[in-house]
């Protein structure tokens, strides 16, 4: 389909039809004492035939399923008879309607069930049939696994840590007692009848080459910041999923943070390839390799047990010599454990541009920042993001890349957003440092084109129109040291974007807006709120001081700490959309506009706001909300507080308690300001279209699950139970 805006059919059409009138009526139109107003009426019949022109160029690809306007697809899911889910959830509905007769071919298959789950709601899932869980005796039937489950009538076997923790979900090993009872949270998950989803519906976003938060003592933080954050898996499910070949997800495939001992776990075969790949790659003795084939078939469950039976070897001080060593266990190591499928997939550290090995690394608890392992280059701490070379400085410099989880799209990241181009008489930034004011310009566009970080911002004192942003899918850090002044000095109404950037620092600092500005914008950004690091210490919040003369200042898909008008400042319009505001301080409001009105869209708001005139909807606000002019403005479908002046109300919610309301409230944590299963339904889905109110609401996380249910009773065998169960 031609775009609209570039097919020109608006200009053609009304040319033809200008044409076609008398040259005395056109001649006249354009001297009359209301000029042109033939000339817009035809431009209106003209708009019209565009619309008709177009609407006959579509008609055949309406016909498809995948080409068709949103308009078609009932039409055409009536056709196959499927169950229509609803129309706000787009991609599901689309989907639903291509793959109805794919899925009733396959009805009741539990790889039917898991690409639901893909399908329906964009997110990753494990199907688990409950019954495969209950002490029972073993059938014929039943699946190999690598660990058995607890044997009939025994004890659990407890002496495997790892599968331990992994126990009550979606890979558990053990086997459960029956519980009838109905699903609540961890009761009555364990019947025949059962069939439970676990469902991850965080994303894992990759950060490539990035520079980590550097220690005096050979240690570092992956997260640029100083935060302790966890790491993530990526997904086994991605678009380009073969799922012919479906297989059900392993632990290490599921978009989750990474447990330490899955990183750690490293299992071991010796073959007769094994052997031979050994001898050519070390030169290893014949009557080593010889004592090694006595080893061929068998699997070691860990580095320590392989190293315990090479003990035995007559020719063990060969074999256990630490090249030698290490170069069999890169060689023995198996395709199905978590070292091998995580590193350096999920997670890689480079030093002086060289890969660490996967031999040369180890999972280890870094909580006191000490280990004992003599042989290893790099431990690492994915639970809280911590690496430390345990015995030697590493050569310089240190990049990581890693995969960090997320809610949605807010706030700065790597995901795919659009950006403007890159003028050719614009500035590019990369490598790291600090960014010289020569290389922060004030009437152009300036890039910084990776995700290293940056010490400092210079100060703009004539702002023109000034465009400061990232790359594409690039989340570079910038830590300032202190305040940044952005000043238009002489300029009148200049304008000023900053997107895609992560602007921090370590004690309290301020982006401060001076001058007069006819737009400011702020799109994909983080202006940190603050939070704790890992070295103790709190990390400052960045506040946004508006000192200036501004007509409009819009903040889209962003992250913020506190906001608020000072000095003689004058803000005339606030338009906030799809984003989250946090003050830690309870004294400090987290929106603090004093003059001019603010329009609230789909906003979580951590803290109070203060202003006045608002127009809110879909927004959640924890904090008191006064408002001056109530008669202006209106409080639509959503939620603050009792004591809160308010405009106008309309489908709101009173907060008694907003403490359990979040899974976290902690910046960093990878579901920040996400809606807790604790939250009133009032505000997981009261959203004017059924969805969640704040800054998530355009996830329809409520109605995509809604639609997965719809969908899986249609396709679940008769007399099943399905339980939804979130894993994050």
């Amino acid at each position: 389909m031609a775009n609209p805006i570039q097919d020109g059919y608006e200009r053609y059409y009304a040319e033809k039809l200008w044409e076609l009138i008398p040259a005395i009526y056109r001649h006249e139109d354009g001297l009359a004492d209301n000029p042109n107003v033939l000339r817009g009426l035809v431009e209106v019949l003209a708009t019209q035939a565009a619309v008709l022109r177009r609407s006959q160029d579509r008609l055949w690809d309406d016909a498809f399923i995948e080409l068709c306007d949103d308009w078609a697809i009932p039409y055409i899911g009536e056709l196959v008879g499927t169950r229509l889910i609803s129309a706000l959830n787009r991609r599901g509905q689309r989907i639903d309607v291509a793959k109805t007769i794919y899925y009733r071919r396959r009805s009741g298959t539990l790889r039917i069930q898991a690409e639901l789950i893909r399908d329906i709601t964009g997110w990753n899932g494990q199907v688990v049939e409950q019954f495969r869980r209950l002490g029972r005796q073993h059938h014929g039937l039943d699946p190999q696994r690598p660990y058995p489950p607890t044997p009939p009538g025994g004890w659990a076997d407890l002496r495997l840590p790892r599968l331990t923790e992994q126990a009550d979900g979606p890979f558990d090993r053990f086997a459960h007692t029956a519980d009838v009872r109905r699903q609540r949270g961890d009761r009555g998950r364990y019947n025949i009848p059962k069939v439970a989803y676990y469902l991850y519906r965080l994303r894992a976003l990759r950060v490539e080459d990035a520079d980590p938060f550097s220690r005096s003592d050979r240690s570092f933080l992956f997260d640029p910041s100083g935060r302790d954050i966890p790491l993530f898996m990526p997904p086994q499910v991605d678009d380009e999923y073969d799922w012919d070949t479906w297989t059900a997800a392993q632990p290490w495939q599921v978009p989750a943070p990474i447990a330490c001992r899955l990183l750690g776990h490293a299992e071991y075969r010796i073959t007769e390839a094994t052997v031979q790949d050994l001898v050519a790659a070390t030169g290893l003795s014949t009557a080593a390799a010889s004592d090694l084939r006595t080893l061929r078939g068998g699997q070691f469950a860990s580095a320590a047990r392989l190293r315990q039976t090479l003990a035995s070897l007559d020719t063990s001080a060969t074999l256990l010599d630490p090249v030698i060593f290490r170069t069999l266990r890169a060689i023995a190591l198996i395709d199905d454990c978590g070292k091998m499928a995580l590193w350096p997939t999920a997670i890689e550290v480079k030093t002086a541009d060289n890969p660490v090995a996967r031999e040369q690394m180890t999972a280890a608890n870094l909580a006191a920042w000490s280990v004992n392992a003599p042989e290893t280059l790099l431990a690492v701490d994915p639970e809280r993001g911590r690496g430390l070379f345990p015995n030697d400085d590493p050569e310089l410099p240190l990049t990581v890349s890693y995969y960090v989880g997320a809610v949605g799209e807010i706030g700065a990241g790597t995901y795919d957003r659009p950006v403007l181009p890159l003028p050719t008489t614009g500035s590019a930034i990369a490598g790291g440092g600090a960014i010289a004011a020569a290389n922060l310009l004030n009437a152009d566009v300036t890039q910084i084109a990776d995700n290293r970080t940056y010490s400092s911002l210079p100060n703009k004192l004539s702002v023109q129109a000034m465009t400061f942003q990232a790359a594409n899918q690039m989340r570079p850090y910038v830590e300032i040291a202190s305040n940044w002044t952005l000043s238009t000095g002489s300029h009148e109404d200049s304008t000023l974007l900053l997107n895609g950037l992560w602007i921090g620092a370590r004690s309290p600092q301020a982006i401060v807006l001076r001058g007069d500005y006819e737009r400011v914008t702020l799109r994909h950004c983080t202006l940190d709120p603050g939070g704790d690091a890992a070295d103790g210490t709190t990390l400052g919040p960045i506040t946004l001081i508006i000192a200036a003369q501004i007509e409009t200042l819009v903040i889209e898909s962003s992250i913020l700490g506190p906001v608020q008008v000072a000095d003689d400042g004058l803000l005339e319009r606030l338009i906030l959309r799809d984003s989250i505001v946090q003050s830690r301080d309870g004294t400090q409001p987290a929106l603090d506009l004093a003059n001019g009105s603010a329009c609230l869209e789909r906003v979580t708001v951590l803290g109070a706001v203060s202003g006045q005139q608002l127009q809110a909807t879909d927004s959640l606000i924890t904090g008191l909300v006064t408002v001056t002019d109530t008669q202006s403005g209106c409080f639509r479908f959503s939620a603050a507080p009792p004591g809160s002046r308010l405009p106008q109300p309309y489908r709101t919610y009173v907060i008694t308690d907003a403490n359990h309301y979040f899974t976290s409230r902690q910046f960093g944590h990878p579901a920040f300001a996400q809606l807790s299963e604790t939250a009133p339904v009032a505000v997981r889905r009261g959203a004017e279209n059924g969805a969640e109110m704040g800054a998530y609401s355009g996830l329809l996380n409520p109605i995509k699950l809604d639609s997965l249910k719809a969908k899986v009773a249609e396709y679940l065998p008769f007399g099943l139970i399905p339980m939804f169960i979130y894993e994050t």
